[in-house]
């Protein structure tokens, strides 16, 4: 399986990008990983409507440039469904054997996805009501993509 993370923006702090580089050496014993980044919009801090909407438009152009039209898209969204570490391994199981041999997951930026990149997901996934730094997230979802392929091959590792 082939397993793409599309975020927005780069990781600044070094101890995030040593937890990512981990979980992407753990990884490649199950998948074949890869991790694109696009650029982010500077956000001021008042802003209008209009130009909230053109940022989630400028992320979202960045984006979908990079998904590919086979892969299946999960975004990652406040609002997506909830599942639980052992239901996500399902999922991810599921996806591998109905022969989607392609998962792109996205990460929006500080203001999230736009519509457009909504209406091309095939899934939405929440981690959780609460809202992450884009940055950290990346490194929790890759824990739980390594947990998930630990869950389905029978391992220790999700007690």
């Amino acid at each position: 399986m082939k397993i793409t993370l599309l975020t927005v923006g780069k990781i600044k702090e070094k101890y995030l990008r040593d937890a990512v580089a981990e979980y992407a050496k753990r990884l490649s014993a199950y998948c074949k990983l890869e991790i694109v980044e696009v650029a982010d919009e500077k956000t001021p801090e008042q802003r209008s409507d209009a130009v909230t909407e053109a940022i989630l438009s400028a992320e979202a152009e960045r984006i979908l440039k990079h998904v590919r039209d086979d892969a299946f898209l999960i975004t990652l969204e406040i609002g997506g469904k909830s599942l639980s570490s052992e239901e996500f391994a399902a999922k991810m199981e599921q996806l591998a054997v109905s022969g989607n041999s392609h998962v792109t997951f996205v990460i929006g930026g500080s203001l999230g996805l736009a519509k457009e990149v909504g209406n091309r997901s095939n899934f939405s996934l929440s981690f959780s009501r609460m809202t992450f730094p884009h940055q950290l997230m990346r490194v929790i979802l890759l824990e739980q993509i390594y947990r998930g392929f630990r869950i389905i091959a029978g391992a220790p590792y999700h007690k």
